[in-house]
């Protein structure tokens, strides 16, 4: 198996030492995505939907820099600020991937950029 880092050139550049995406066999290991504007490489605080909006864009750009979709995504966490959010941040979720429904965790967390209500990673299953 080989195992293949991915820095896609249309996502935000990684805030520490770490691949936005790793690629392990068929299995795709995306990092915690926060609401960072690709275009500014800066946070771009709003309200949740606005936030949750950018943060599963940026894991759809590099889903496809690895040649998968989010109907590929087998297993999402997803980490808020506030957890009475839920509710709205799930919209946008629900929305983003319609009836390919993956697994999910989602906790309530303290981030260290005061300004992110949310944050979510995934793992993507796309044979070669």
């Amino acid at each position: 198996m080989s195992v293949e880092r991915v820095f896609p050139y249309n996502a935000p550049t990684p805030r520490g030492p770490y691949s936005p995406a790793v690629r392990a066999g068929d299995f795709i290991f995306v990092s915690g995505q926060g609401p960072v504007d690709p275009v500014t490489d800066k946070v771009s605080p709003g309200d949740i939907r606005h936030e949750t909006n950018l943060v599963l864009s940026n894991i759809r750009r590099i889903l496809e820099t690895c040649g998968a979709a989010p109907a590929d995504v087998v297993k999402c966490s997803v980490f808020l600020r506030d957890g009475r959010e839920f509710a709205r941040m799930n919209e946008v979720y629900a929305e983003f991937f319609g009836a390919n429904r993956p697994a999910r965790t989602t906790v309530e967390a303290k981030f260290a950029d005061p300004e992110m209500r949310v944050e979510i990673d995934c793992v993507a299953y796309k044979p070669r």
